[in-house]
């Protein structure tokens, strides 16, 4: 991938550097990291709503409440 600078190829750095085995490794420890009985938004459906208002409110990203124009 070219800068947008100079035209050369950057160097790969992190996931893009790592071969694919290591990458699905170090996914696996991810995704495995919590216990399926404190995954609480897996079982509590309306916590996870809550959570994810809360969350858009904060980031102030937008929705429904923003008036837009076009």
């Amino acid at each position: 991938m070219p800068t947008m600078d100079t035209g050369k190829p950057r160097a790969r750095r992190g996931f893009a550097a790592m071969n694919p085995e290591r990458r699905r490794e170090i996914a696996r420890k991810g995704g495995a990291s919590v216990p399926g009985e404190k995954r609480s938004f897996a079982k509590d459906r309306d916590l996870a709503a809550s959570a994810g208002r809360k969350g858009g409110e904060a980031s102030r990203g937008g929705g429904r409440s923003r008036n837009r124009e076009g």
